[in-house]
């Protein structure tokens, strides 16, 4: 068994972690119970890769996330650094303090749980409350009060994951940039601390596949996310790296102020160039808008609320790891649910490690796609690949790229109507897809899970009423008790009380179609930061970047796009 240890930094990548999570955590509770759907049960992943065993100090065994979480403090709101397994830490006692003169004890109330989490504690003490009016109001208190990312979490983590960035002490408003981040890492013993706790988790597994890392890519968490990256690069020089780097739609906008304008596009300059150095794989993930984007086809979200888009970027980060925990099929092996798998490792080697050798990919989606044998008089036929969407901002449309390369994972797919597609059936229509494909890559790998993607009860209600309680797309005739208006899919949201589950493709591709994204933070820099006369070339040197180091980074992107383009002029020697 190949173990991932997952790292996640920042607030926003903490909100996409916990959608994560809780649908590991779906995955474990469907596979015990007796009511679930037997694909629930047979679903052929080994959780192990994610999770760990171990045991309290009464003897009471747990499994917990493989998981270091890094956020301000105070960003867990009710919930204790040290979840709820193992109990709180024992107190500092004031009469062990070697200070003589006059103490005062400053404390605050903790924050009271929301019913999301109440519900869970009444559960835990088999307090047999729970209904369904409860869930109703449940899932309408999650839509209107998610302040903090615990608020959703129904996961149990170990009391190594939980790490608050204590003593900053400034305006978390002004931790937004790349050089604060930095400092605040690097001060005092949060570097030790964080370093210790993936040490921990690292060393107690077997033969660790790779590292799952989720980071913010806007403000001073890309800076402590690069740090603590260089230091697991020196550190674990054999265990690759694959990195999402997110964003919230609602940071995605151009400030009216001139200087903070420049500040962003160097902070995503410098982010990106940093943060890629010290990976295998990057894949960044932030559209300025999905309510807008054509990924919301038969989704109804709200950019406003990190809760909601977040749950888009979790649920295409949960398709892409469903390789990396399925179990091989012996050659005697005459059915399985689950074909194509991969570790971090062959993923990393297939996507970089071969043709250009760009490790900058793009994540595309569909949420849900329709059936693999969609009624063509109804819908307008598509192959599944031609319905997958970007999720990776600037990225250029309809390409052709001869030297692309291609993972696709594909999940919980309907053959027709509500019928469930067999392995074998997805993996034809596929292959059959890129066989038929005017623009083609010039190698694909293709895993496939009949497992769909588990919708739990504090997943936001973000589907649209064309979703059925099983992913399956919906239409007049299929749906004649609601006729009215079902085709207008904003008209009413659905969430986990209608929605129980849904099928799910994803792809990870490396083209020349990220070329603009790199092109545009390569063209930023130069021009903000290093060009004669540039505005934001104090900004730089605030963060701690001198004129070399801004030429430094200046060459890692210009060879990023040089690998994509190899004809371009975007050497680093023409920037002056």
């Amino acid at each position: 068994m190949k173990e991932i240890v997952t790292i996640q930094v920042g607030s926003y990548a903490n909100f996409v972690g916990s959608h994560f999570w809780n649908f590991q955590d779906e995955l474990l509770g469907l596979a015990d119970s007796p009511e679930s759907d037997l694909i629930f049960k047979t679903h052929g992943l080994n959780m192990d890769a994610f999770y760990r065993t171990g045991e309290t100090d009464n003897g009471i065994l747990t499994y917990t996330p493989r998981l270091v979480s890094v956020d301000f403090q105070g960003s867990l709101g009710s919930v204790s650094s040290r979840g709820t397994l193992y109990g709180e830490a024992p107190e500092t006692s004031i009469d062990n303090l070697a200070w003589t003169g006059p103490v005062t004890t400053h404390t605050s109330q903790p924050l009271k749980k929301n019913l999301f989490l109440k519900s869970l504690y009444m559960e835990q003490n088999e307090n047999d409350s729970h209904t369904e009016v409860e869930d109703k109001d449940i899932v309408e208190s999650l839509e209107n009060g998610v302040e903090h990312w615990t608020d959703f979490s129904k996961v149990h983590y170990h009391p190594q994951s939980l790490y608050e960035l204590s003593g900053l002490w400034i305006d978390l408003n002004s931790f937004n940039n790349y050089g604060i981040g930095r400092d605040s890492f690097s001060g005092g013993l949060h570097a030790e601390e964080i370093n210790e706790r993936l040490r921990f988790f690292l060393e107690e597994c077997d033969s660790p596949q790779g590292i799952q890392f989720i980071v913010d890519d806007y403000g001073g968490f890309s800076g402590v996310a690069g740090e603590f990256l260089e230091n697991i690069a020196d550190e674990y020089t054999n265990i690759p790296v694959l990195l999402y780097s997110v964003r919230s739609p609602d940071l995605c906008g151009d400030s009216t102020n001139r200087k903070m304008t420049v500040s962003r596009k160097l902070h995503d300059a410098v982010s990106f160039a940093k943060l890629a150095s010290f990976c295998k794989l990057i894949v960044p993930l932030g559209l300025p808008s999905l309510h807008t984007s054509r990924i919301a086809k038969y989704l109804c979200l709200d950019d406003s609320k990190a809760y909601h888009s977040s749950a888009v970027y979790a649920s295409a980060i949960h398709s892409i790891s469903l390789p990396f925990r399925m179990q091989p099929i012996g050659p005697s092996a005459q059915l399985s649910n689950t074909c194509g798998e991969l570790n971090i490792n062959d993923l990393v080697k297939m996507l970089a490690g071969q043709g250009r050798q760009n490790m900058v990919t793009i994540l595309d989606v569909a949420m849900p796609p329709p059936s693999l044998m969609t009624d063509i008089k109804k819908v307008e036929q598509k192959s599944l690949l031609e319905i997958l969407q970007p999720l990776t901002p600037e990225t250029s449309q309809d390409v052709e790229d001869m030297q692309s390369l291609e993972s696709v994972t594909v999940h919980g797919a309907f053959a027709s109507g509500c019928k469930r597609a067999s392995v074998s059936q997805v993996k034809e229509a596929v292959q059959s897809a890129y066989i038929n494909a005017v623009k083609r890559p010039k190698f694909s790998h293709v895993s496939v899970s009949q497992c769909p993607l588990p919708i739990p009860l504090p997943f936001p209600s973000i589907f649209g009423n064309l979703v059925g309680r099983n992913g399956e797309l919906l239409s007049l005739d299929n749906n004649s008790n609601n006729n009215k208006g079902i085709l207008d899919n904003s008209s009413s949201r659905r969430g986990s009380l209608e929605v129980h589950s849904i099928p799910m493709a994803a792809r990870l591709r490396s083209s020349i179609a990220v070329l603009p994204f790199v092109e545009n933070r390569l063209g930023n820099l130069r021009k903000f930061g290093i060009a004669r006369g540039a505005l934001g070339s104090e900004i730089l040197t605030s963060w701690g970047f001198g004129k070399d180091d801004a030429e430094d980074l200046a060459e890692t992107l210009s060879n990023m796009v040089l690998t994509l383009k190899p004809y371009s002029q975007g050497s680093s020697s023409d920037s002056d």
